[in-house]
């Protein structure tokens, strides 16, 4: 009998950290991913780790996994690289906010550090003089590779606990709750059982629970990115976020008083209609990953965002970063689409009966926030 204490359907970022905390609790868990090896937004993105970047609870759960990625890197390399994060402000308006923000968090005793002009150059050569005025630096956070993250994070837990199983390519087409446990049912016929099951099925709404889904609020984004040829020489490491992202975050929008008070520059006002704010990460190869935009879709209309990626909204994030930074971002290798599933609520969280649990649409947090949220979110399923 293929009886597991809990099965996982969905083998992102999510979903394996489900499967993580209840390993640690001891459990007998089963992770099932559809597709060859995880595809989704777990891999399309940029890789940046920035508890800074959220707020209130979602702070806490990336706090959290600051501490639970650099402990499993202590073990194995899952390409963790401790270079801090920065957000570099341009105009006086995006300066009041850094202060604030550092205000906010000397008070939850998280360590940041203001950066003069100089002090930025410096650290951060290939940053403009003319577009630098101050920057606030967080240099707990790291930054991960995320092509290749989590099949590393998954290598190392089939080697780590004994009870764990990670089946790739095998989609899962039903869960009936039998009130004693739930029948899983996959694409080639196989059967398993369950006490519990928790479905972090990303984007992918159309085989379990639909009409759940359809009623669900979710929203598909879809940000494009790009990535430029290897540049090891440009000086640029760590998380690079800058004046959009500042008038953009969670944690500056709930944390600072003047967020609803400052002004839009002209330029800024076509970016913020495609919903760009502009961030730089250079990867472990060299390339500098730069992005990103936001174009919505409700769930079930997710389609209509096609897979076609929009040139005009890759030249206003080139454009705004050549004004950034002083290298030739214009040296493209890759572009590409991430769709991320998100909700008004941050999380969409719902259990049908006492067995199952869908738990998805963590939108762009999933990188730092995922590691905490599921420590709970596990404990509450075995409560």
């Amino acid at each position: 009998m293929n009886k597991f204490d809990l099965i996982v359907v969905g083998g992102g970022i999510m979903g394996t950290f489900h499967a993580y905390h209840a390993l640690m609790m001891g459990k007998k868990v089963l992770l099932f991913e559809r597709d060859n090896y995880p595809v989704g937004a777990t891999v399309r993105n940029f890789g940046q780790v920035v508890p800074s970047g959220m707020a209130n609870e979602w702070f806490e759960y990336g706090r959290q996994g600051l501490e639970v990625y650099k402990s499993i890197q202590e073990e194995m390399d899952i390409s963790i690289r401790n270079n801090g994060s920065v957000y570099i402000a341009s105009d006086d308006d995006e300066q009041l906010l850094l202060h604030e923000l550092k205000a906010h968090f000397d008070a939850k005793n998280y360590t940041s550090q203001l950066l003069t002009k100089d002090q930025i150059l410096q650290k951060y050569p290939a940053i403009k003089s003319s577009y630098a005025k101050e920057a606030l630096f967080f240099p707990q956070e790291v930054s991960v590779e995320p092509d290749v993250l989590i099949y590393k994070i998954q290598s190392w837990m089939k080697e780590r606990f004994e009870n764990f199983e990670i089946h790739y390519n095998v989609p899962v087409v039903d869960c009936e709750d039998k009130g004693s446990d739930v029948k899983v049912l996959t694409a080639g016929r196989g059967m398993y059982t369950a006490g519990q099951v928790v479905i972090c099925s990303g984007n992918e709404f159309k085989l379990l629970f639909p009409g759940v889904f359809r009623e669900s609020g979710i929203v598909v984004s879809k940000l494009q990115m790009m990535r430029t040829v290897p540049m090891p020489e440009v000086a640029l490491e760590g998380n690079i976020l800058t004046g959009l992202t500042i008038r953009r975050y969670e944690s500056f929008e709930t944390h600072c008083p003047s967020f609803h008070k400052i002004s839009i520059p002209d330029h800024y006002h076509e970016l913020k209609r495609w919903g760009i704010h502009i961030l730089f990460k250079k990867a472990a190869d060299g390339s500098i990953i730069i992005g990103d935009s936001h174009e919505y879709a409700a769930a079930f209309e997710a389609d209509d965002l096609g897979f076609k990626l929009n040139q005009y909204i890759n030249e206003l994030m080139l454009m705004e970063a050549a004004r950034i930074v002083d290298f030739d971002v214009k040296q493209i290798a890759q572009t590409w689409a991430g769709y991320y599933p998100q909700h008004k609520d941050n999380i969409f969280h719902a259990d049908l009966g006492q067995r199952i649990h869908i738990r998805t649409a963590i939108g762009g947090k999933g990188m730092t926030a995922s590691i905490g949220f599921t420590a709970k979110s596990t404990a509450e399923i075995f409560q």
